[in-house]
């Protein structure tokens, strides 16, 4: 079970400052756990020590900030059922998911220990013309000062970690938001960083509530931004960061393309397409909203999908069994029956599912969703995906563009051509063949385009975004 209050951590220390943020079981409803709550001064005396810990983190050489991810990658271990209980309780992911985010977890941090000490640099050839005869250029990657980091409830602990383990990496020090839904992972992450020799000021992580927090945005002595969450309000951070760095991971209507030559997988096929869109409720940025299947095999599949969907088991997250659990909330689970009553009422059909109770959204497909419906234009972000065929290859890659959104897609397919022109006509961040645009592995290039964001997160990539390149140019004689 979780401890009856937690600490938030500044500049490395635990501070019982209150017991103000409640966090509930988001099964039961019940208060689970009481958490600390910053307020602005706690914030602002974050960021001051934080700037102040620069010169030191900049002189931590890299043998000590592996050293430091290591030994998280072994404490996660040895926390691995704590947190995934965790994490099952105050987000309301099944157990089964919960575990695997911890997996994610360990993993994040042991790529960024292994990038830590291959931070590198080059050298540049500048004899290009006979006024630079004699003169070589050097460049070295130096950290870019201390970062706002703001992370979402859906992947408390693994899109924490793309933020903190590639910081620690890099030797920037940061200051940290979690969800104020779900801090507690954060918080246990905060429990282990702070049993390390980090600088004094390295590392603040301040549960805070959102109209309480603009200095995460506005500081100036922040130097880079790195939020995670709705478009809504990522674009609108932007807009107030000034003059620092900003990296944007944000929201999707995923689509999944199954190619005419898919008959003989479909099982295969059904099943991606299942975990999609409906594990950890779909509460994914990348779980399938839009499933395009070729005309050919539409019915066999719609009919495979249909009883997939319908076999999936609803109820407490704690139950292994359980493939779907609640939504974060009640309003969040209204919202969404709210789309899909209007997408009704304008001709669509549910196949499977429909039932709501609570925050309990079932497994649910529609067919015939109009695209002009808020269902199929905008993120769903719970347990609903759509169904329509298509004749033609290039008309669905198309349809997958028509959307505000860009961050990946999915497409089934035994035609290297086909994979190729999805790779070179679809509009998004990423492009997974035989598999769901949900699949992800946490050292490749993850983001978007369009309203899905800005910047590549990534281990190595997120390094990039906090380092800064600095040019040394030589004269070989004078």
């Amino acid at each position: 079970m979780l401890n009856k209050t937690y600490p938030y951590y500044l500049a490395n220390v635990a501070v019982a400052a209150n017991t103000d943020l409640e966090v509930t079981d988001k099964f039961s409803g019940e208060v689970a756990t009481r958490v600390a709550m910053a307020d602005a001064a706690a914030i602002d005396k974050a960021i001051g020590y934080a700037v102040e810990a620069m010169p030191a983190m900049r002189a931590y050489p890299p043998f000590k900030r592996q050293a430091v991810l290591d030994h998280c990658v072994k404490r996660f271990r040895e926390r691995y059922d704590e947190l995934a209980l965790a994490l099952c309780i105050e987000a309301g992911k099944p157990i089964n998911d919960s575990k695997g985010e911890v997996t994610r977890l360990i993993d994040t941090f042991k790529v960024a220990a292994e990038e830590s000490v291959r931070i590198d640099g080059e050298i540049i050839n500048l004899e290009i013309s006979p006024r630079a005869k004699g003169y070589h250029g050097y460049v070295k990657r130096v950290p870019i000062g201390p970062c706002s980091f703001i992370s979402p409830f859906n992947f408390p602990l693994n899109l924490t970690a793309h933020k903190v383990a590639p910081a620690i990496a890099a030797g920037v020090p940061f200051v940290l938001k979690p969800a104020s839904r779900t801090p507690v992972g954060a918080l246990i992450m905060g429990e282990i960083l702070a049993e390390t020799d980090l600088p004094k000021g390295a590392f603040s992580i301040l549960p805070a509530h959102r109209d309480g927090a603009d200095l995460f945005t506005t500081d100036e002595r922040f130097k880079l931004l790195s939020f995670t969450g709705s478009p809504a309000v990522g674009w609108e951070l932007k807009k107030k960061a000034g003059k620092k760095k900003v990296i944007l991971e944000l929201g999707g209507n995923a689509a999944a393309i199954v190619d005419g030559d898919q008959g003989g997988k479909l099982d295969y096929v059904v099943d991606r397409l299942a975990f999609g869109a409906f594990y950890q409720s779909g509460q994914s940025c990348i779980g399938v909203q839009r499933i395009l299947v070729h005309a050919k095999i539409y019915d066999a599949l719609r009919e495979k999908l249909i009883a997939k969907t319908k076999s999936l088991i609803m109820g407490d997250p704690k139950d292994e069994k359980t493939f779907v659990g609640p939504m974060i909330s009640e309003s969040e689970s209204n919202r969404l029956a709210g789309w899909m009553e209007s997408a009704v009422q304008a001709g669509a059909k549910i196949v499977a599912g429909g039932k709501v109770e609570g925050a309990m959204f079932e497994a649910t497909l529609l067919e015939g969703v109009k695209r002009d419906t808020d269902l199929y234009r905008k993120e769903a972000f719970g347990p609903v995906a759509i169904l329509e065929r298509f004749d033609d290859f290039d008309a669905a890659l198309a349809t997958v563009n028509d959307s505000d959104f860009g961050l990946q897609a999915g497409v089934f397919t035994d035609s290297l051509a086909h994979a190729h022109r999805a790779w070179d006509l679809l509009d998004v961040g990423g492009v997974v063949i035989n598999d769901v645009p949900s699949f992800r592995v946490d050292n490749m290039p993850y983001g978007g385009v369009k309203d899905s964001g800005l910047g590549r997160e990534g281990v190595r990539y997120a390094i990039e975004d906090m380092t800064e390149m600095r040019l040394m140019v030589m004269r070989e004689t004078w």
